[in-house]
């Protein structure tokens, strides 16, 4: 039988009905997909007659409600909430990476702001011995280095140290369709590497939370009594666009996309667009080595004050149109490493600590491929992979 050609017309019009298609099952997915927050029915009984303490930030919204930030909700509710946590970044998000966040007064509801950043990253018995609960409620991204986590962390801890409850308002993980990169090893614990997991995790912070219970990772071994508000209408092979920015350098979701692979260069002379209204999207230095892509670094207040290289014109490449399927690559550090031909002195002391390992930055400068590398991590990935799966909620 003679097969009909497509006209070039009927072709492109087939293949827009088919990402048509696409887009509205991923919106009709988001519509019905609901937070823990959103599942009221689950724990308003657990909060009645209780204080509460809360760790939230900008992202601890309802989004199926207009963006009601949980702690307004959870007061229109009747919950006696009586102060607030927040993590790295500040309760409105708008603080720079690092820098210090002070106790302050929320102006909107009177709530006393306690940080959880700086010299006090773990709550007193003091700050939490008039509660009865402590809720956690953050936006994670799923990568080992987002602090979010570290800040979950010491949470748990405190709470398992003076007999707290602890609940979990889950969130979907971004980068929860895959787990990559080195896991990371013994005494290379600091902040952003608290526990051996790999870069790319695979967890929401529920199931971390599960894990870290589970495979005792707290101090001295000891478990809080947790509970966790899962997800509904999520799994981990579903996409899931942010309502609202994580931290001030992670503007949109490609950035947080590209985070897990551009974040090795904090750990080296590389800008990744700090003080650029793109950071994590492109990287550079100030010599016309390393790429024909320009950006000049600036001060942009509520993003990067101090950023590398500023006010210098930075050479190197732009990844904005990276694919939104974009996964773990070590293709962009191998790249500026190579044209940097400086060797030790490409790096800084904070590599090590972000890699989780040694032995990463030794096989770069051994020269050692992508593929080299990735194998020498795929031993620890499959014991990794095994152990996760005695923790997912969401198949």
């Amino acid at each position: 039988m003679k097969q009909t050609k497509l006209s070039p017309f009927i072709y492109f019009l087939n293949i827009a009905i088919l990402i048509l298609g696409n887009s509205l099952a991923t919106r009709a997915q988001e519509s019905s997909l609901l937070t823990g927050a959103e599942r009221p029915e689950l724990y308003l009984k657990l909060l009645e007659g209780k204080k509460v303490g809360i760790v939230a930030n900008q992202t601890s919204i309802l989004p199926q409600s207009d963006n009601t930030h949980v702690v307004d909700y959870l007061l229109s509710r009747g919950v006696q909430v009586e102060k607030v946590f927040v993590p790295e970044h500040g309760f409105r998000g708008n603080a720079d990476a690092g820098e210090k966040v002070d106790n302050t007064v929320d102006s909107k509801t009177g709530l006393p702001i306690i940080s959880l950043y700086g010299n006090n990253k773990k709550p007193t018995p003091a700050q939490i011995q008039d509660l009865d609960i402590l809720i956690f409620d953050l936006q994670d991204v799923g990568i080992r280095f987002f602090t979010y986590i570290s800040t979950m962390h010491y949470l748990m801890e405190a709470a398992a140290e003076n007999g707290k409850k602890v609940l979990i308002f889950d969130r979907p993980n971004p980068n929860g369709n895959y787990i990559a990169g080195p896991v990371r090893k013994e005494g290379y614990e600091s902040f952003v590497g608290m526990h051996p997991i790999p870069i790319v995790h695979g967890l929401t912070v529920g199931e971390l939370a599960q894990m870290i219970n589970g495979e005792k990772w707290l101090k001295a071994g000891i478990k809080a009594d947790l509970e966790v508000i899962p997800v509904a209408n999520w799994d981990h092979q579903d996409s899931y666009s942010l309502p609202i920015k994580p931290s001030p350098n992670l503007p949109n979701d490609l950035s947080i996309k590209l985070y897990p692979s551009t974040c090795f260069f904090e750990g080296t002379i590389i800008s990744l667009g700090r003080g650029t209204h793109f950071p994590f999207q492109v990287y550079g230095y100030p010599d016309p080595n390393f790429g024909d892509f320009t950006f000049t670094p600036v001060s942009i207040d509520g993003m990067s004050k101090t950023p590398p290289h500023q006010d210098q014109k930075c050479y190197g490449v732009d990844l904005r149109n990276e694919s939104m399927t974009h996964k773990f690559t070590l293709a962009y550090l191998l790249d500026a490493y190579q044209k940097s031909g400086k060797g030790q002195s490409f790096f800084n002391n904070f590599f090590n600590t972000l890699a989780g390992t040694d032995q990463l930055k030794k096989m770069i400068m051994e020269g050692k491929t992508e593929a080299e590398i990735t194998a020498s991590w795929e031993s620890d990935l499959e014991k990794y992979k095994v152990l996760r799966t005695k923790y997912l909620i969401y198949d």
